[in-house]
């Protein structure tokens, strides 16, 4: 599938559907409020993501009856109902969000992608998560640099609310900044953790037996 703006509903639906097979308007729904939070999200784009995840065996349709749960006598059942399309992940679909989860270039750290990618960290290693976020980090410090920048040079020509507007945008860059460095400090803490417990385990392990010789054999008193 296509990058950039594909790419990043591509994840959004293979990782929404990873979690559960979904209805068309329950995908909808939890797109809406997974991407609606970082950018604008256009149902229109959905279908066609949908036909192209079909078409590359990474989702599958499962027809499923409104009256799959009634009772064989119920008058529901005389009235029939349209049954709904449900989307569900193959096992190449599952491969294919684990690729997209191991990608931690540039493309992860983008306003459009950063927050999906984000919304899945629960299913990404430790070393990507760390790499995305210490790149959306150095990608906002750039942006602060310029923003900062810019507003040094041209202050005295804004007017008062244009330059109030700078600065609301300069503090929530700032914000974001601050968010992210908690979030990297916390994600070394417990990588470091984990590699200090592992050791301990190690040596643990392979702690000698009381009595035994360093081939962790007993030893045999001599006859004196």
């Amino acid at each position: 599938m296509a990058s950039g703006r594909g790419g990043v509903l591509e994840l959004a639906v293979l990782g929404s559907l990873h979690e559960t097979p979904l209805h068309g308007y329950e995908l909808r729904k939890r797109l809406n409020a997974l991407l609606g939070m970082f950018r604008a999200f256009s149902y229109g784009s959905l279908y066609p993501c949908l036909r192209q995840l079909l078409t590359d065996g990474l989702i599958v349709e499962d027809s499923a009856s409104d009256t799959a749960s009634a009772p064989a006598e119920s008058p529901i059942t005389l009235t029939g109902r349209r049954s709904k399309i449900v989307y569900k992940l193959t096992a190449e679909g599952k491969e294919r969000l684990q690729e997209l989860l191991t990608q931690a270039g540039p493309s992860a750290w983008e306003d459009e992608s950063f927050g999906v990618h984000f919304a899945f960290f629960r299913h990404t290693e430790a070393e990507v998560r760390l790499r995305i976020l210490e790149g959306r980090r150095s990608r906002l410090e750039e942006r602060l640099d310029g923003v900062r920048t810019a507003l040094a040079r041209t202050r005295e020509r804004l007017d008062s609310y244009t330059l109030e507007l700078q600065r609301h945008g300069l503090e929530s860059v700032e914000r974001e900044v601050r968010w992210l460095n908690e979030l990297i400090a916390t994600e070394r803490r417990s990588s470091s953790a984990d590699e200090e417990r592992q050791p301990t385990q190690e040596g643990t392990s392979r702690a000698p037996t009381p009595g035994a010789d360093n081939t962790g054999r007993h030893a045999v008193p001599e006859d004196k």
